[in-house]
């Protein structure tokens, strides 16, 4: 049976991976799946947007709870140790945290009010999947880690 101090440790060592996943994950069933859905099978495409809109506000900000946790939970726990690798994570989270900011404050603003559609649903579009792609490489990055860290053990 696990002691108490074993389980944090094994928590600690294992929340990094887990809210990188939950945060990867969500970002793309939102994005790949259900905005879609809901232009496929909403009335109208005015429906599917505003509901869209409130999708992508939710999950901004499920992102950067998320992003708060990793940075908090990839902080180097020695000066020395691990700590180029720590800030190449690190600069993942502040990265994508940023593509889900700009996001949300500098674009959909100009989506909402219709302005130049194109123009900012395309820029929207791209900063989505490119925090997407941040958020794949940071799970990667951990998943590697993990896996070249601790070979055996739970």
């Amino acid at each position: 049976m696990m002691g108490f101090a074993a389980f944090g440790s094994a928590m600690r060592r294992r929340l990094p991976v887990l809210v990188a996943a939950a945060w990867w994950g969500s970002q793309a069933c939102i994005g790949f799946l259900v905005v879609p859905l809901l232009f496929a099978h909403l009335p109208t495409p005015a429906q599917a947007g505003g509901m869209a809109a409130h999708l992508f506000t939710a999950q901004t900000w499920v992102g950067l709870i998320c992003g708060l946790i990793l940075l908090m939970a990839l902080r180097p726990r020695e000066v020395v140790s691990e700590s180029a690798e720590a800030a190449g994570a690190v600069g993942l989270v502040l990265a994508a945290m940023l593509m889900a900011l700009i996001s949300e404050f500098g674009v959909a603003p100009h989506i909402v009010a219709r302005e130049n559609l194109a123009l900012w649903h395309s820029l929207g579009s791209g900063l989505y999947l490119l925090q997407w792609l941040l958020q794949s490489l940071l799970l990667w990055r951990l998943l590697g880690k993990r896996q070249a860290g601790s070979g055996a053990g739970p």
